[in-house]
């Protein structure tokens, strides 16, 4: 079975067999070697949305965007009735496409996700910038450990990341917490010798 993705190199189709392996693949007709990773979604076949139910029997309740339409439900967040076409469900509540953008841009829905604070990129912020001025760092690198260690599990992005920052953000803060510890000590020896 072939795809809908091409080589970039000699723009030849790609069949499946080198799709999400581990290692690099050569492509069919070039042989540069590809690493191609792709969502099962692409191998599904579409199949067709509702298009919900023409209204025939006066008195039937209608969908408030398509009043030619039958209701099959009311919205959860505002009541208005909606058609199968109309009707987007969100963690086993349905909503009308309105309330849905409503609780996008203000924060209502709880269970809709649009953006995600990446906490690793943060602590590895405070472990590296304050490097360019030494001093703030008696105070960064501390905050970044303890940044690092409490949002370790925290979701860390809709994309896959590895931990590869959070594991930069400790060795860097441990570095610069070790660098002022014997900072300090040497001081301290030195100002005891006097």
């Amino acid at each position: 079975m072939t795809s809908l993705i091409q080589c970039p190199k000699c723009q030849a189709w790609l069949l499946d067999g080198v799709f999400n392996q581990p290692d690099l693949s050569p492509c069919p007709a070039c042989g540069v070697p590809l690493r191609v990773e792709v969502f099962p979604a692409l191998f599904r076949p579409v199949g067709r949305g509702q298009t919900g139910e023409t209204l025939l029997v006066e008195g039937e309740s209608s969908c408030f965007y398509h009043p030619q339409k039958k209701a099959v439900r009311p919205c959860d967040g505002c009541g208005r009735f909606l058609c199968a076409l109309c009707d987007c469900e969100l963690a086993g509540k349905h909503f009308c496409p309105a309330c849905l953008e409503t609780g996008k841009t203000k924060g209502k829905i709880k269970n809709l996700e649009n953006q995600r604070t990446l906490y690793d990129g943060i602590a590895l912020s405070l472990a590296v910038y304050p490097l360019l001025i030494f001093y703030f760092t008696l105070v960064t690198a501390p905050i970044a450990l303890f940044v690092t260690i409490r949002f370790w599990n925290a979701p860390r992005s809709i994309v896959r990341r590895t931990r590869i920052r959070y594991v930069v953000a400790i060795i860097l803060a441990l570095l610069q917490i070790s660098g002022w510890a014997a900072l300090f000590i040497f001081l301290a020896t030195r100002h005891g010798r006097t």
